[in-house]
């Protein structure tokens, strides 16, 4: 018989062609995507408790993150043309159709929310603005996870089912940061208890996204990305105990908790980005993934067929 195939690169060239996208601005973009998506979140339920400075101060957060993230966005695209001709048509099967739109969407209405609350005119429109900047929140906060994850990329396709929790958890602990940091003490209880849920959510979904990866999750462990995901853990464990231990009774303990999960968040975004890049540039993680699940699909034949030859009476006396 020919012997099986074995695995060759071509001449160490990238199997896949690595994504062109500038770490600054995408990775940046994930981030500020995300703690403005989440922000929203948190601002529509401390505007529904009457935690006014609180809320307030996550409009403007996530007023200036949506701002900033379109900013990365059209920076990378090149010119911003190419933002708005991708709001010529709407696609629900394609995520960067469906995000342009949430941005479109998102953009407007977390700033109504924001400037209602700045000047205090019509507030039964900037309430209505924060409900709908909270409820559109959530999905601007993710969809970048399955933009990323629709790709060919091995670390980020691998985990397309962990990822956009992954970006949740972090999301919600970059917005919790936040609320701790530009808060009053007195309205901070809900941010303490998002930041230690989210920190805890965090580490569950990374671990579940190393052990989805398998052999790629290296690409998360060493290099650039590996010393970015320490970071990340070091600091949004910090940020949440610092906030459950101290937040509530000190101010510059409850800023610091705040500062050390937007840093948390931050690097996360960046660790992934990098996994992302290390991965589609060694041609391995591409193809020996894809080798792996055909050794197993030809076990999974295999067996079946010696299955069928048993229950048929073919095997035996």
């Amino acid at each position: 018989m020919v012997p099986r195939a074995q695995f060759q690169d071509y001449y160490g060239k990238p199997v896949i062609k690595p994504p062109a996208w500038s770490a600054r601005d995408i990775a940046g973009y994930f981030f500020l995507g995300g703690l403005a998506g989440a922000g929203s979140a948190l601002a529509a339920g401390a505007h529904l408790t009457g935690r006014t400075s609180t809320a307030t101060a996550l409009k403007f957060s996530s007023l200036g993150g949506v701002s900033l993230a379109t900013a990365a966005l059209i920076h990378d695209l090149g010119r911003p043309a190419r933002f708005t001709h991708m709001l010529r048509v709407f696609k629900p099967t394609s995520p960067m159709s469906v995000g342009s739109w949430l941005l479109a969407l998102y953009g407007p209405t977390a700033g109504a929310a924001a400037v209602s609350a700045a000047t205090g005119l019509m507030p039964r429109a900037g309430a209505v603005a924060t409900a709908g900047a909270g409820l559109l929140g959530p999905a601007v906060a993710t969809y970048t996870a399955v933009l990323a994850a629709d790709t060919a990329v091995p670390a980020w396709h691998g985990a397309h089912r962990e990822l956009p929790y992954l970006f949740a958890a972090s999301a919600t602990a970059a917005a919790s940061g936040m609320a701790l940091a530009a808060g009053p003490l007195r309205e901070n209880a809900p941010a303490r208890c998002a930041a230690a849920l989210s920190a805890t959510a965090d580490f569950v979904a990374d671990r579940a996204v190393e052990r989805r990866l398998g052999m790629v999750a290296e690409t998360l462990r060493t290099g650039r990305a590996g010393r970015l995901r320490r970071a990340a853990r070091v600091l949004t464990v910090a940020g949440a105990a610092s906030a459950a231990l101290w937040g509530h009774r000190s101010r510059p303990a409850a800023v610091a908790g705040g500062l050390a999960l937007l840093a948390g968040s931050a690097c996360t975004r960046f660790a992934v980005f990098a996994a992302g890049i290390a991965s589609a540039t060694d041609p391995v993680y591409t193809v020996a993934p894809q080798q792996a699940r055909l050794d197993e699909q030809a076990r999974l034949d295999e067996r079946a067929g010696l299955d069928e030859r048993a229950g048929s009476g073919e095997l035996g006396g």
